[in-house]
């Protein structure tokens, strides 16, 4: 699915409340401008049965008090076992999600601070992150630019 398919679908099933659809569609430009970055429409994730997304604690090597929570996004389902030599966990499953929907949850992922999309089939090599903040701080901008500007009433005090 291409991805103006896929930022379409996310503002027809956003929630008919007033606002959320507007929203969404607010922000699509960031959304697509990112996505535009990458290099598939659609990742696979690891989730749980509970249907949470696996996240990975990463340590730098230098100073291991640094650490950060990042979840995979593969471009193939054979890439999984990339990374766990060990071998997966029977209870996790890989889904497919376009790269809107993922991109579009990072927003409110909490404990994630990235999400690293491997780019090239085979290799954890070449990826590319993208960080929950830069992620909502582009957002915030976007959104801020978007705001009509109102002058200020003459009376208003």
């Amino acid at each position: 699915m291409d991805l103006e398919a896929q930022i379409q679908l996310l503002i027809d099933n956003a929630p008919d409340d007033g606002v959320t659809p507007q929203l969404v569609a607010a922000i699509a430009p960031t959304l697509g401008a990112i996505a535009q970055e990458l290099r598939y429409s659609q990742y696979y994730i690891l989730q749980s049965v509970k249907e949470d997304w696996v996240l990975t604690t990463l340590s730098n090597r230098a100073n291991p008090e640094l650490e950060k929570r990042v979840i995979y996004a593969f471009p193939t389902i054979q890439d999984i076992s990339l990374i766990s030599s060990a071998g997966l966990d029977p209870q996790l499953i890989a889904i497919a999600v376009p790269v809107i929907n993922i991109l579009f949850q990072l927003v409110v992922l909490e404990p994630v601070d990235s999400i690293i999309f491997l780019e090239t089939p085979g290799t954890t090599t070449n990826a590319f992150e993208v960080r929950r903040t830069d992620l909502q701080n582009l957002i915030q901008q976007q959104l801020q630019q978007n705001r009509p500007h109102r002058p200020i009433p003459p009376d208003i005090a």
